[in-house]
């Protein structure tokens, strides 16, 4: 089996717990005006790969992974075979197995349930639980994301759901209590991470002669993502920034 694969990183510390090997899968539905690996949205890029293949570069730095490895994209969930098949691989060898998804899914298909069911830790990205800025940040409708999150509790799945804070999108404190009301019990989710914008992959929206729509936005002063967190903790949240 052959997967579509952007690139991987052997060192990552910022998709899941401890030191991890990183898979970016190539293809993705979404159109996130920040997205920072805009590069990786063409399902027809990117390089063709088996299990085999990123297990040799996997195993060799096995011993220095004190977290394990993440499958990240892009959206991997396009992929739910392949990934599968590298997970079921993986925690062969005792990795921990971690899959960062957007949760855009059409439905709980079985290739899907099988992908949850061979993941350890799965990061949610929610973008917005307002329907309309939903949209009009990733242009797609936020539905399919939040069935994808209930499903992750019915099974109870270990989930971190990631919140990425814009200015003029998320910032609000109405939006946070939204999402915390939303989280708030579901008993297999660990914790909120509140990312703060950054706009670190404009250089890949040059390079790929695109529009970067939020050039002037800044960073959230650390003052607001405080205030956020606090709503969080404020319902019995974990939140971290």
């Amino acid at each position: 089996m052959l997967g579509r694969i952007h690139s991987t990183d052997s060192f990552g510390t910022v998709d899941g717990p401890g030191i991890r090997f990183i898979v970016f899968t190539q293809g993705c539905v979404m159109r996130c005006r920040y997205c920072h690996n805009r590069d990786t949205w063409s399902m027809k890029e990117g390089e063709m790969v088996t299990v085999d293949d990123l297990m040799k570069k996997i195993m060799p730095v096995r011993h220095f992974l004190t977290g394990g490895v993440t499958v990240s994209g892009g959206q991997p969930t396009l992929q739910p075979e392949f990934v599968t098949e590298l997970f079921k691989e993986l925690r062969k060898e005792g990795i921990h197995t971690c899959l960062d998804t957007n949760g855009y899914v059409k439905s709980i298909s079985p290739a899907i349930a099988d992908l949850i069911d061979e993941t350890d830790l799965v990061l949610l990205d929610i973008k917005h639980m307002d329907n309309d800025l939903h949209q009009k940040l990733t242009y797609t409708k936020n539905e399919r994301v939040l069935r994808f999150a209930q499903y992750l509790e019915k099974v109870n799945k270990p989930t971190w759901i990631r919140y990425v804070v814009v200015d003029g999108y998320t910032t609000k404190e109405e939006y946070a209590v939204q999402l915390a009301d939303f989280v708030k019990d579901m008993k297999n989710v660990e914790k909120v991470e509140l990312l703060p914008y950054h706009s670190l992959g404009k250089h890949k929206w040059d390079v790929m002669k695109d529009e970067y729509e939020l050039v002037d936005v800044k960073p959230p002063s650390d003052d607001v993502m405080k205030a956020l967190q606090n709503i969080f903790l404020e319902r019995g949240v974990n939140a971290t920034y």
